[in-house]
């Protein structure tokens, strides 16, 4: 173990209790390209825990995100340019055990905060203080707001236009981002339908304010939609892709509008994508004069913070349930240490998870933080 850095001008380099931060951590990293999450990540053992710069935070992850997206990620499907190795994880929840001169103007050692910035799949993880959200508390809780909330919130208020009545649809709706869609079209005072693959996901997405409920398991999506709602639904909050997209988009009504945030039935395949009816795509708009947009968290950072603020508020008022799934119920058990983000990861893609998928980084160091 060694002190972080030089305490020569500031206490603030320096775990508050006075325990020193190890110098080795365990992380992930993309070690090869491929959509096999096993194949593609290392753990590795004795990587060094970096140092931050002036403006920088030292984070010691307490709570760590799962999201369909590392697979996106470690198949290098967001952008071409960069090559293994680099590291994986997109959020995290934890405490500020060192941090630069700067950053001492607005954070303290022993804050809790949350970040998205890549590299979240470790021990330690460096996150410039102006990326970070300061929090009350350590909270697995405020982890599901940071993309999955976000997502849903910044998506339905510029694309989906809800209003009082409008029928909402949400596939996957019992993920980590769905159940937000799910509660902010209920706030709008909309209908909501959600699809769900248990009546397990059913009841919880009862329990949330889901008016309709249906488990693609045990009825027929297309024959449910076509019979309970005849005029078809305003908005839909798409996730899944493939077969799914295609009953959405025939399901929309006119001026309907289709929002999709991603497509989680092609994540895993070689090609990325399940084909689609999209040769019918123009004929099926303009009969309706109906929309398809696309939503990518990155290009609405600019609204980022607002968005987070309105949705810790929310939850801190009580207004929002933000489910957190550990995987208690999988077969192994607690999702607890970097090396259950591999089982937490095939735990998503086997569509087992109610709400946001969360990993417990335990930590050994003699700190009382």
């Amino acid at each position: 173990s060694r002190p972080i850095l030089d305490m020569s001008y500031s206490r603030h380099f320096l775990d508050f209790q006075g325990s020193s931060i190890p110098s080795s951590m365990k992380k992930l990293v993309v070690t090869k390209l491929s959509q096999n999450f096993r194949e593609a990540v290392t753990l590795q053992q004795d990587s060094p825990v970096p140092l931050p710069g002036d403006g920088d935070l030292l984070v010691r992850n307490r709570f760590v995100g799962i999201n369909a997206s590392d697979i996106n990620y470690s198949a290098g499907r967001y952008d071409a340019s960069v090559k293994p190795p680099f590291d994986i994880g997109f959020e995290g929840v934890g405490d500020v055990v060192a941090l630069g001169l700067s950053a001492s103007a607005d954070y303290t050692v022993g804050q809790a905060v949350a970040y998205v910035k890549a590299g979240s799949f470790a021990e330690y993880t460096v996150v410039p203080a102006r990326q970070a959200v300061p929090l009350p508390s350590v909270k697995p809780e405020f982890l599901t707001l940071m993309v999955s909330g976000a997502t849903a919130y910044l998506s339905l208020k510029e694309l989906g236009d809800l209003s009082e009545g409008k029928k909402v649809l949400v596939t996957a709706a019992a993920g980590g981002t769905g159940q937000f869609a799910v509660q902010l079209a209920k706030k709008a005072k909309c209908h909501v339908i959600g699809t769900c693959s248990s009546d397990e996901k059913g009841g919880f997405l009862k329990s949330i304010g889901c008016d309709r409920t249906i488990n693609y398991k045990t009825e027929n999506v297309e024959s449910v939609l076509r019979k309970d709602y005849p005029e078809g639904v305003d908005v839909v909050y798409e996730s899944v892709g493939g077969n799914m997209f295609d009953l959405a988009l025939n399901a929309l009504a006119i001026k309907g509008r289709l929002i999709v945030i991603g497509f989680i039935a092609g994540y895993q395949n070689p090609t990325g994508l399940q084909p689609i009816k999209a040769e019918l795509l123009p004929a099926k708009l303009l009969k309706k004069s109906a929309s398809v947009r696309g939503f990518f968290l990155n290009h609405y950072l600019s609204d980022y913070k607002m968005a987070l603020q309105h949705l810790l508020k929310m939850y801190e008022r009580g207004d929002l349930v933000c489910e957190v799934d550990f995987g208690d119920m999988s077969p192994e058990g607690k999702f607890t240490g970097l090396e259950s983000v591999f089982r937490a990861v095939d735990y998503m893609y086997m569509g087992k998870n109610i709400g946001k998928i969360v990993v417990e980084l335990p930590h050994s160091v003699n700190s009382k933080l």
